[in-house]
């Protein structure tokens, strides 16, 4: 039995994510696979974090096409740190998910889990959302930036999570078929988002209230 959570940039979805783990006494899938990515493929965790959920940049793609072509560019290349590519990143992560699957009783945030999971009958599948001004809310309190800049970050965020979505698994990031449950964080805030989670989760597993852990 496993939940993904799928989460906008700015709504609380991981904290949600936390939350829902803590109270079933299930296990919290979501950062540490930044540093098991970075230790796989022997990348700084860093560089993980900022490239994960996000696809390359169109000079990155060329760059990357012509030093496969031409002599000259993979001369160039070859002179530069090596960069693991995207599809390698994309190749860890889904082996970490199905790793999970193997323990069970887990909470797996965003990274396509949804995706990869999507054919399983013992998936609960959820999408954290909240509207734009909500979103720009919590990402300026939580960088420290003003209301314009939040809503900025978070268009950007979110638009590149869902092109990581299609370009990968072909599927509309915010399409809520591929959802058991979308829950609004602006209107059920973090608690009540959270209480819904694992209201659904116990009756869909058949969990006892008063014995969630494994």
């Amino acid at each position: 039995m496993l939940i993904t959570i799928s989460r906008m940039y700015g709504s609380g979805g991981s904290e949600i994510a936390d939350a829902t783990a803590r109270a079933l006494g299930w296990e919290l899938v979501d950062n540490a696979i930044v540093d098991q990515i970075a230790s796989q493929l022997g990348m700084p965790a860093s560089e993980v974090a900022e490239r994960e959920e996000r696809v390359p940049s169109l000079g990155s793609r060329i760059l990357a096409a012509l030093s496969l072509s031409t002599p000259e560019a993979a001369r160039t290349t070859a002179e530069l740190p090596v960069q693991r590519s995207e599809e390698e990143i994309v190749a860890v992560t889904k082996g970490i998910i199905t790793d999970a699957v193997q323990r069970g009783h887990t909470v797996l945030v965003g990274r396509g889990a949804q995706c990869v999971l999507g054919e399983r009958a013992d998936v609960l599948h959820v999408f954290c959302y909240a509207p734009r001004d909500a979103l720009a809310v919590r990402v300026a309190a939580r960088l420290s930036v003003s209301l314009a800049e939040a809503e900025r970050i978070a268009a950007d965020t979110n638009g590149q999570r869902a092109q990581y979505v299609m370009r990968h698994w072909k599927r509309d990031w915010l399409a809520p078929e591929h959802y058991h449950l979308c829950v609004n964080t602006a209107w059920l805030g973090i608690d009540g988002a959270t209480d819904a989670i694992v209201h659904l989760a116990r009756a869909r597993f058949g969990l006892d209230a008063g014995a969630l852990s494994p």
